[in-house]
Parts: C-alpha cells; structure tokens; sequence
C-alpha cells in the first residue's frame, strides 16, 4: 500500500474513531463559520433589499463597492482586522485578538459583501409588483419584505450557501486573527495547513474530507430544494 493510500486509510481511521483534537477542530470550525454567517445575514439582505428597490444618493456607488469587496482577499481582511485588534489599535483594549470572536467578526468581514452583491441580484430579479401588490392591500412594510423574500428565496439561499462557503474554507483571515491555537482557535483550514506542513496527512486528508463532503451536501440540498419548488411553480 502507497503512502496515499495509507494516509487516507488512516483519515478515515481517525473519523471514525471519534478522535477528540480532531472533531473539537471541526466543531469550532463551524461554530464560528455558522454563527459570522447567522450575524452576517439579516442584515446584508436588508441593505441588498433597500439597494434593489429604493433610490437615494450614492446609491451605484455603494453596490459597486460592494461587488469590489466581494473579491478582497481574505488575508487582507486579517491584516486589517489584526491591526484594529492588536495591542496598539483602535480596538486593543478589548482584548479579541486571537479568540474566536475576532474569527467570527473576520467572516462577517468576508461574507457580508457577497451575501449583499448576490441578495441584491436576487432582489432586482424580483417582480416589483409582489412589493407593491402587497404594500397596497395594506400589509405592513416587513410582511411584505418576507412576501417578497418568498418570491426570491432560491437567489437568498444560494447567496447565503456561497457566502457560508466563503468563510468556513478560508484560511488567510482566520490564521491571522486566531492565530491557530489548539483547543482554542484552530479551525479546519488552518489544521490542514498546520498537520500538512508537519508531515500528518492523515489528520489533514480526514479534515479535507469533512469540508468536501459538507460542500458536496450544500448544493445538494439546495439543487433538491430548487427542483421541489420548480414542481410546485
């Protein structure tokens, strides 16, 4: 047996055995992925909503800053994230460098731009006469904000699996403001790179395979779910 093939033997091996280190990574990998992205997303769609469907002054500017922020590496967002935080920032005496809150507040920075551009192409896709049709008959201005959300839910959920595919993958970002600390911010990106430059590649392949198969599970749950409402339409 090839050194592949017993590295992902021994993956396998360590997923199912239960292993602690190894699904303590997992867990707080997404923890902090889910709850930057449950943050992240009330108010992005709310903003991507008032872009779509209001005019005011500066308007196309905002949305095109949006769609440029959308590609900011996430290092970039570390290294701004990490000088705000550290000892001689702005924010230092708040103490959140290296813990899980800063990973968190990292993904909102990286997520929130992309669940804006993509709600937001979601939203001009949409029937204005749904918001307006429901405005008229007297429903209040959030009611018909959840008709009109109904309306566009196969764009916002999309928006909102890319946006959770964005963050739970990165590594720039969480290394920088984590600082990869075992037991207290080590994620599944940054222990692939760490076990992989040590050598461990069973430990690395048996992580990559959690993130394959969650990605693998999300855009089946969400081409299942499109295909139920197209029969339902």
């Amino acid at each position: 047996m090839n050194d592949l093939s017993q590295a992902s033997l021994n993956a396998f091996q360590l997923l199912l055995s239960g292993n602690d280190d190894l699904w303590e990574v997992i867990s707080l990998s997404f923890g902090v992925s889910f709850s930057a992205i449950l943050i992240a997303t009330p108010f992005a769609l709310v903003i991507a909503f008032i872009l779509a469907f209001f005019q005011f002054p500066f308007r196309r500017t905002l949305i095109s800053l949006f769609n440029t922020f959308m590609s900011v590496p996430a290092v970039i967002i570390g290294l701004t994230l990490y000088l705000i935080l550290s000892r001689s920032g702005p924010l230092g005496d708040l103490r959140l460098l290296f813990t899980s809150k800063a990973m968190v507040i990292g993904q909102i920075m990286l997520s929130f731009p992309l669940l804006v551009a993509m709600a937001h192409a979601s939203f001009q896709a949409a029937d204005r006469r749904a918001w307006e049709t429901a405005i008229t008959l007297g429903a209040a201005p959030s009611r018909a904000f959840f008709t009109l959300m109904y309306e566009v839910r196969f764009g916002l959920i999309a928006a909102i699996v890319a946006g959770f595919g964005r963050v739970v993958a990165e590594i720039g970002c969480s290394m920088m403001v984590g600082g990869n600390i075992l037991h207290s911010t080590r994620n599944i990106p940054t222990a692939i790179a760490l076990e992989t430059s040590k050598g461990e590649f069973a430990q690395g392949i048996a992580l990559g395979m959690v993130l394959l198969v969650l990605s693998l599970s999300l855009n089946a749950g969400v081409s299942i779910f499109q295909g139920k409402g197209e029969l339902q339409a």
